[in-house]
């Protein structure tokens, strides 16, 4: 974008910004101006962005607006969002190990490109099974306990995690379900890779 679009740009955000406002409250733009102090034909023309104008007019537009300098600036240039919305039971069902003994994995996020950098997994267990499955990754790795109480071992150690609980550790540590003290048990378990992604 050129220096002169740019400016073409602000000039249109802060005219129908300025409009906005104005309409908002009611006023004509006899009103505005005249509390502004500037001619009512001014006024037109910073809403239509054919003219430029300066600080201290804008400054006085704002008072007779009622709102601060900085609101007339307060939405402009600011960047799109880009966030990825997951209902409630659509996460995607992937298979990991352990599917096969009764844990169920949704991944709560997808399509991060060829590099991942996390991987949120809401994690269900329905019945207790007698073995567990043991995990090594690169990254760290975040647990939150949901619903049910479960011993969750992590190399020599091992914890136990009822709702509300929440544990960080190193990946590539064996770690995984130890034993299942109450089911149904539901947990959150996000995998933070390092640089370079998942290998």
């Amino acid at each position: 974008m050129t220096e002169n679009q740019d400016t073409t740009s602000l000039e249109r955000y802060l005219g129908n910004t300025i409009r906005d406002l104005r309409q908002k409250h009611g006023l004509t733009i006899a009103d505005v101006a005249n509390l502004a102090g500037i001619s009512r034909g001014m006024l037109s023309k910073i809403e239509n962005a054919q003219t430029a104008t300066s600080l201290d007019t804008l400054s006085r537009l704002a008072n007779a607006l009622g709102v601060s300098i900085s609101t007339l600036f307060r939405g402009y240039d600011v960047r799109d969002g880009s966030a990825q919305l997951v209902k409630d039971g659509e996460g995607m069902e992937v298979v990991r190990r352990g599917t096969k003994r009764g844990h169920t994995y949704h991944l709560l996020a997808y399509d991060q490109g060829p590099t991942k950098v996390f991987e949120p997994f809401l994690i269900s267990i329905d019945h207790a099974s007698e073995t567990f499955p043991i995990f090594e990754h690169p990254g760290t790795e975040f647990i939150y306990m949901l619903e049910g109480e479960i011993e969750y071992r992590h190399g020599q150690n091992t914890y136990v995690l009822k709702p509300g609980d929440a544990l960080t550790f190193r990946g590539d540590v064996p770690h995984g379900p130890e034993k299942l003290n109450q089911v149904p048990i539901k947990f959150l378990s996000i995998l933070m890779y390092p640089a370079g992604g998942e290998d």
